[in-house]
């Protein structure tokens, strides 16, 4: 039932060859321009969270396969429903509450579908897109709910063609809420969800997982309970893996169902749908459109304090937590489902309370992976676009093999152009109001810039007292492991040393390290120290100087908007700066410095300036100025110090091109980048 939702680029240049005189040379590729957070252990909870774990990649990640194994070792787990949002900046911040719901370990989540909203189409608003960045960019096992209301046999395989192409794998089969009062029938459609169950079936096989919807007390159009119950079977019989519950109020209500259900032959999971009530009106709307009664209990407690939504709130938490431990503790129970009206509070603290909410902090791999089944062995990436995961994915979108084991000598990686910077998936959660309160209303100097970027790492308030939450090239605030180099990082970037990635040397920690590790439990995870950041052409002038003497423990890539580029990375090979040496596998290194994707990902790093940052102020105003200069003037630089053993030099590198700087002009040599 749908009901529910209605509440709701030729040769690179050294600097032995540098030449002051010489136009900045290019870097040229074949470019094709079609161009989580857990762990990956062996157990079936670790193995079943809802983002991939990369390192088990060929154990079955279905989830039927998914639900047997939990139910098989006893883990309980939970799943999450959302509706598809109105407007565009719902989209975004749904997409937000993704990543957050999803790193409390729900087994899946699953997409509502409104035939009002175009919910097939390419909107970021539709059901379609919701489903496909849910798995593609969150990495979330998806379930897209599909209903035969208003939709012709034709129109509903192409919605399946094009589910199946986004990566998504699993299907509920709705008859779905007549548009008007009564039911009409479609030329050349289905009437009832049975008949879409054996249509997936029959045209795509086994490739879905199939969901179908139970009614606890019958589905309010049925002949009686009974008949009711043998509908359900005829649907699973069909071909339907596992079922979900309308809501319902009284935990007995859905044992009884569960019961019955078990004595007419179906044998499939069967997850109680869990409402969390969480104010007066939704839950008189939610009970209206699916005609369920509320009992006289819960009248009694909510009539009085219907004015009052946290004290509403709080019932309705500890009235499904009750319920839910209820179900649980009967041991018919393996899993719950909360249909959560896109909120978050209240669902989250119900699944604390029951222990079910998890956040790992261990990974599968150092970066957020995707739920797509192409990339089911993907476990190597560039460490670029590691603060920009969705990004990445969308450059990659097009590959039909994903590196696996080594990055390789890949000369022409076909990175797709990242011109869309308006994607849903790809905004800042902030508004422009909150960002130009972050970054400033109004810029004074370059030095106003530094001050933005020292700022973010200290998470101390500016001048204006407000906090810098984000900058363009990272969406959150500072992450655990960057907070390892705090000190340092604000010193450098309050003298113009504008980082925006930045890992620790790690010798030997263990993969189950709350800061560093990933991976399964017993491994031991290493890394080399590497750096990235913005600085200007003076800069860049004293750092190649001092680089000199580092080599080669440092090796360096630096290059500029137009594509000037000074590296001393040998015969341009990418160079494996994190690794895991785990128990019976071979060697993982799921992150290099490849020279040929640093040169598409300069691409989008300097766009970023103007298209985040830039493009909040006035065409030619003071502020939009300072940031074209640092665009069109500044130089990318990244560093990576190849002994890890050893105590990181990158600061110490660092410190002598200020040194140098800083030295009598007698001592500067007179070239310059």
């Amino acid at each position: 039932c749908e009901c529910r939702a209605a509440c709701y680029s030729g040769k690179s240049e050294t600097a032995a060859t540098l030449n002051l005189n010489t136009p900045p040379y290019l870097f040229f590729f074949p470019v094709d321009s079609s161009g989580a957070s857990n762990s990956g252990g062996d157990s079936s909870k670790e193995s079943s969270r809802c983002s991939t774990p990369v390192l088990d990649a060929y154990r079955s990640d279905r989830l039927r396969d998914k639900m047997r194994r939990r139910m098989e070792s006893g883990d309980r787990w939970f799943s999450l429903e959302f509706f598809p949002p109105r407007t565009a900046s719902g989209a975004v911040n749904l997409i937000s509450r993704f990543d957050r719901m999803g790193s409390g370990g729900p087994l899946f989540i699953d997409i509502t579908w409104h035939p009002a909203g175009d919910p097939g189409s390419d909107k970021e608003t539709s059901s379609m897109m919701i489903a496909s960045t849910a798995v593609n960019y969150c990495g979330l096992e998806s379930i897209l709910h599909l209903t035969c209301c208003n939709q012709s046999k034709e129109k509903i395989t192409g919605y399946l063609a094009k589910a199946k192409h986004l990566g998504l794998k699993n299907i509920m089969a709705l008859r779905g809420d007549p548009i008007g009062e009564d039911w009409e029938e479609e030329e050349d459609g289905f009437n009832y969800a049975i008949d879409l169950v054996k249509h997936i079936r029959s045209e795509f096989d086994d490739y879905f997982d199939i969901c179908v919807a139970g009614y606890p007390t019958g589905h309010p159009e049925a002949e009686s309970y009974e008949a009711d119950l043998r509908h359900l079977k005829e649907k699973v019989d069909a071909g339907a893996d596992f079922v979900i519950t309308q809501l319902f109020f009284r935990p007995d209500t859905f044992l009884k169902f569960l019961d019955d259900c078990r004595a007419i032959g179906i044998t499939c999971p069967i997850l109680p749908g869990i409402f969390p009530i969480q104010g007066y009106q939704s839950l008189r709307q939610l009970v209206k459109l699916s005609k369920l009664e509320v009992p006289e209990e819960i009248t009694q407690v909510i009539e009085p304090i219907k004015d009052n939504d946290a004290a509403i709130r709080n019932y309705g938490i500890q009235q499904a937590v009750e319920m839910c431990r209820v179900l649980l503790d009967s041991g018919k129970v393996p899993g719950v489902h909360f249909y959560t009206l896109n909120r978050e509070v209240a669902t989250m603290e119900v699944l604390r309370q029951l222990g079910l909410w998890i956040e790992d902090p261990r990974r599968p791999l150092p970066w957020a992976v995707s739920a797509h089944p192409k990339r089911k062995v993907e476990d190597v990436r560039p460490i670029f676009w590691a603060s920009r995961p969705k990004s990445y994915i969308y450059r990659t979108q097009d590959w039909d093999d994903f590196p696996n084991g080594r990055w390789g000598n890949s000369s022409s990686p076909a990175f797709g152009e990242l011109n869309d910077y308006y994607l849903f998936y790809l905004k800042s959660k902030s508004s422009k109001d909150a960002l130009l309160q972050m970054w400033g209303e109004e810029l004074q100097n370059e030095e106003s810039v530094f001050e933005v970027f020292t700022c973010y790492i200290t998470a101390q308030p500016n001048r204006c007292g407000h906090k810098v939450m984000c900058l363009p090239w990272n969406d959150e605030p500072l992450a655990p492991e960057t907070n390892l180099l705090k000190d340092e990082l604000e010193k450098v970037n309050r003298r113009g040393v504008l980082t925006i990635n930045s890992q620790p040397n790690i010798n030997g920690k263990p993969s189950t390290d709350p800061i560093v590790g990933w991976g399964p439990p017993g491994g031991y995870v290493f890394q080399k120290a590497y750096l990235e950041f913005f600085t200007s052409s003076e800069n860049v002038t004293a750092l190649l100087k001092v680089l000199k003497k580092y080599e080669p423990r440092v090796n360096y890539h630096i290059v500029n908007v137009n594509g000037r580029n000074l590296t001393n990375a040998p015969e341009m090979q990418p160079n494996a700066v994190t690794w895991g040496i785990f128990a019976g596998r071979e060697i993982v290194q799921p992150t290099v410095v490849d020279p040929v994707s640093f040169m598409y990902w300069k691409d989008e790093a300097f766009a970023l300036w103007i298209e985040q940052w830039g493009k909040l102020y006035e065409d030619e105003s003071p502020s939009r100025m300072i940031i074209k200069y640092i665009h069109d003037n500044y130089f990318l630089v990244n560093l990576v110090d190849n002994d890890f053993p050893l105590e990181n030099c990158l600061w110490q590198v660092i410190d002598d091109m200020f040194e140098l700087l800083d030295a009598p002009p007698e001592l500067h040599s007179e070239e310059t980048v």
